[in-house]
């Protein structure tokens, strides 16, 4: 089984790349979808962000009120570091399922998309790290627009949390730069895309 990360910063296009990929047939799993299950009522993310931000965190439902979570821990490097302690460990339990389960069926790779894939320690448990990159203004330009509801200092904020892109590209094994059109970037997952099913079947 052929474990690929697949990165990138803030708005970088890392999900356009991941919808391209499936549509090429990749099994792709998305870890923000992921932690949204695990927010939902009685679900173990939500009970430990009740237990250790306050139940006032989570909104009538029992689900954890994600908006708010938010803004209270982005801008914050201690509380940060608190969330990610709690709430990585359930995700890469979830992923280390998810790849099993491929493996049983009898797929010869998988992607996981994930935004802190590299800051929680992904080097270590995938074979192949593929990063999106894009230029910090850009990003910041494209995170606004997409989210009119979040000031801008709280993007900046969540992007100052994420590694820089030289030490994120550093770390990857393939870098993709989302620099010219959509059309050029869904090219370029369909290239990446070949070339991952080639190094899978090389390792049977």
């Amino acid at each position: 089984m052929l474990r690929v990360g697949l990165t990138g910063g803030l708005a970088s296009g890392k999900s356009s790349v991941a919808r391209a990929l499936a549509r090429e047939g990749l099994p792709v799993r998305d870890a923000d979808l992921v932690v949204r299950e695990l927010y939902e009522p009685g679900q173990p993310g939500a009970l430990a962000i009740a237990s250790a931000f306050g139940p006032e965190f989570l909104d009538e439902s029992g689900a954890v009120a994600r908006a708010r979570l938010g803004a209270h821990v982005f801008g914050h490097p201690d509380r940060v570091a608190r969330l990610n302690a709690l709430i990585h460990p359930l995700v890469h339990a979830e992923h280390a399922r998810w790849f099993h389960e491929l493996e049983r069926a009898g797929e010869r790779l998988g992607v996981v998309e994930a935004t802190l894939l590299l800051e929680s320690g992904g080097r270590a448990r995938f074979d192949v790290v593929v990063t999106v990159s894009a230029p910090e203004d850009v990003r910041l330009a494209r995170a606004a627009a997409r989210n009119p509801e979040v000031p801008v200092e709280e993007l900046r904020d969540r992007m100052r949390a994420q590694l820089g892109d030289t030490r994120r590209e550093e770390l990857s094994d393939v870098v993709l730069r989302n620099d010219g059109s959509e059309e050029a970037l869904v090219a370029k997952a369909r290239a990446l895309a070949r070339q991952l099913r080639e190094r899978a079947a090389q390792s049977f």
